[in-house]
C-alpha cells in the first residue's frame, strides 16, 4: 500500500492513440479557421468591402460557440484525465472571454467611428477624429479636474469613518443602535439618496434643510447655484453615502487587534493619542488602505447622485468623468465618441489603479 500511495488523487498518463491526438488538434485549427474566416467575412460585409448579406453579428457568435465547444471538446481528446480537469476551468474562461474581451474588442471599433444615432447616415470609420475632438474637449478635462477634487475628498471620508469607528469599537451606551444607525446610508442606493436629498431636502424653496438655514440668517440659501457650493454638496452626499462602508472595514479591523497588545502599550505608558499614533494606526494600515482602495474604485464611478441632482452643473463644476460620459450618450446620442472617452477613461483607470496598488504594496511591506 505504501509503494502505490494514494491513486484516487493521481493523474496518471493516458496511452492516448496519436490518431485521436491528430483529429483533437484538427478539431481546434479548424473551428478556429471558420471562426476567423466569419469574423472576416462579416467585417468586410459590415465595412461594404464585400456584400454578403449577413444582417447581424450572430454568424460569429454562432462560429464563436461551435470553436468553444471543440475546443474542450479536444482538451478531452488530446490531454485524456488532464483534459478533463481542464474543463473545471475552461468554460468559465471562454465565457468571460464572450463578456469582456469580444465587447472590447467591437468598442474599439465604434471608438473610432462617427456614430450619432440622431443622424441618418449610420456608423462610418472617422480615424483618429475623435481622438482630436477629446484633446480639445474642455468639458471633459474639467470632468478629468473634478475628478482629482473627488478622489482627494476621501482622506476627509476616510478620517470620519476611522473617527466614528473609534467611537464604536469603544464601550459606550447603545453602541449596537448606533451601530446599526451609522450602517443605514450604505443601504440606500444612490438614486434614492439623490432624490431623497438633493432634490427633496435640499431644495432651495421648500427644503427643511434650506428653511433651516434660513433661521439660522442665509437670507438665499442655494446648495447647488455657486460651483464650489455645489461639488462640495455632491461630496458631502456621496460621502454619507459611502463612509459606512469604510467604517465597517475599519470597525473589524479594529476588533481584530489582539486586546493583549493594547493593554501591553498602556502598560508602556502609550496612553491616548500616543497609543493611537504607535500602536493601532499601523496596525490599522493594510485594512485602511484596502478601505481606500476601495473606496477610489466606487469614487471613480461616481455618477448616480450627479446625474439626477446636477446633471453636471452649474457649468460643468460638479460633473465627473463618468457622468459626462452618460450625457454624451444620452443628451447628443454621440455614440462613437462617447464610447472613445470610455475607452480613454477605463485606460487611466486602470494605469492609476495599477500603480497605486504598487505603491500600496510596497508601503505595507515590512521592512527588516
Amino acid at each position: 500500500m505504501s509503494e502505490t500511495g494514494d491513486l484516487l488523487h493521481v493523474v496518471t498518463n493516458d496511452n492516448i492513440p496519436a490518431g485521436r491526438k491528430a483529429f483533437g488538434r484538427a478539431l481546434i485549427w479548424g473551428s478556429a479557421a471558420l471562426l476567423l474566416l466569419t469574423a472576416l467575412m462579416q467585417t468586410l460585409d459590415r465595412t461594404g468591402v464585400v456584400s454578403i448579406g449577413f444582417a447581424n453579428w450572430r454568424p460569429t457568435l454562432y462560429a464563436y460557440v461551435f470553436w468553444a465547444v471543440c475546443l474542450c471538446w479536444a482538451q478531452v481528446l488530446i490531454r485524456g484525465e488532464q483534459g478533463k480537469r481542464v474543463l473545471f476551468v475552461l468554460p468559465a474562461v471562454l465565457f468571460v472571454i464572450s463578456l469582456v474581451v469580444i465587447p472590447l474588442v467591437f468598442g474599439l471599433g465604434i471608438a473610432f467611428s462617427d456614430w450619432n444615432l440622431a443622424s441618418q447616415g449610420g456608423r462610418k470609420f472617422n480615424g483618429l477624429d475623435n481622438v482630436r475632438q477629446m484633446w480639445a474637449d474642455p468639458f471633459y478635462w474639467n470632468a478629468m479636474r473634478n475628478m482629482v477634487w473627488y478622489l482627494l475628498a476621501i482622506l476627509v471620508e476616510y478620517a470620519i469613518a476611522f473617527g466614528l469607528a473609534l467611537l464604536l469599537n469603544a464601550q459606550i451606551v447603545a453602541r449596537k443602535f448606533f451601530r446599526v444607525a451609522f450602517l443605514m446610508p450604505l443601504m440606500l442606493s444612490p438614486v434614492a439618496v439623490s432624490w431623497m436629498i438633493g432634490k427633496s431636502m435640499l431644495e432651495p424653496r421648500f427644503g427643511p434643510l434650506a428653511r433651516l438655514a434660513r433661521l439660522l440668517g442665509w437670507e438665499n440659501p442655494s446648495f447647488f447655484e455657486s460651483p464650489v457650493m455645489a461639488r462640495l454638496t455632491i461630496m458631502v452626499m456621496d460621502a454619507w453615502t459611502f463612509i459606512p462602508f469604510m467604517m465597517i472595514m475599519i470597525l473589524a479591523g479594529l476588533q481584530a487587534i489582539p486586546k493583549e497588545v493594547q493593554e501591553a502599550a498602556k502598560v508602556d505608558g502609550a496612553n491616548g493619542w500616543k497609543g493611537f499614533w504607535e500602536v493601532t494606526f499601523p496596525l490599522m494600515l493594510p485594512v485602511s488602505i484596502t478601505a481606500i482602495l476601495i473606496r477610489i474604485i466606487f469614487k471613480l464611478k461616481l455618477a448616480d447622485i450627479i446625474i439626477n441632482v446636477t446633471s453636471g452643473g452649474p457649468g460643468g463644476a460638479t460633473d465627473s468623468v463618468t457622468s459626462f460620459i452618460y450625457r454624451e450618450y444620452r443628451d447628443r446620442s454621440n455614440v462613437g465618441y462617447g464610447t472613445l472617452l470610455a475607452m480613454v477613461y477605463l485606460v487611466i483607470i486602470i494605469v492609476f489603479m495599477t500603480i497605486l496598488m504598487k505603491v500600496a504594496d510596497r508601503w505595507m511591506r515590512p521592512k527588516y
